[in-house]
């Protein structure tokens, strides 16, 4: 599902331009993500698989030397090999500008089948680790590799801090939320 959710993503356009390739880049990618996220976070899905938020705990988020390997091996093709460098330069930044304080949960990635978009599903995702963000005085940070999203996540609170251009590739959009 989170492979068809990004499909037409610009920061996945990007990090693999061939349409026919990317489901199989995007597909080891969220698998990598999701193993470094479970050790130190929660999944949240709705019940038919609509959607799915990926969020690290506070101070779960950064990835190991074992991660980015299993992260560059979404780029293990031959079609891919030119841009690894460029999009691996391009997440580690991403990574570098993570604020590492104060503690916050870390919103890794949130998707919903494209078929199933606008009915809730991020929504319902979303909303559980927000009120427990609310409830514990603990913010809350992600990424928006869309800028589509940017209002959408400002309905939750969020503020976008700073906006990032990729090398040669899309803005990202850094955002904040303080705990209600």
């Amino acid at each position: 599902m989170l492979t068809r959710a990004f499909d037409d993503d610009p920061v996945a356009r990007w990090a693999c331009p061939d349409d026919a390739l990317r489901p199989w880049m995007l597909a080891r990618f969220h698998r990598a993500r999701d193993r470094q996220m479970l050790r130190g976070g929660e999944v949240w899905m709705t019940e038919g698989g609509e959607s799915a938020a990926v969020w690290a705990a506070p101070d779960q988020w950064r990835s190991s030397i074992g991660d980015d390997l299993a992260f560059a091996g979404a780029m293990l093709r031959p079609a891919l090999l030119r841009r690894a460098p460029l999009v691996g330069y391009g997440l580690f930044g991403l990574e570098r500008r993570h604020p590492p304080t104060p503690p916050h949960w870390y919103l890794a990635t949130l998707g919903t089948d494209p078929a199933a978009q606008g009915r809730g599903f991020g929504s319902a995702v979303l909303s559980p680790v927000l009120e427990e963000c609310d409830r514990d005085g603990v913010a809350a940070y992600l990424e928006s590799s869309n800028g589509r999203n940017v209002d959408y996540y400002a309905r939750f609170g969020f503020r976008v801090t700073e906006v990032l251009r990729l090398p040669r590739g899309p803005r990202v959009w850094l955002m904040w939320r303080d705990p209600r």
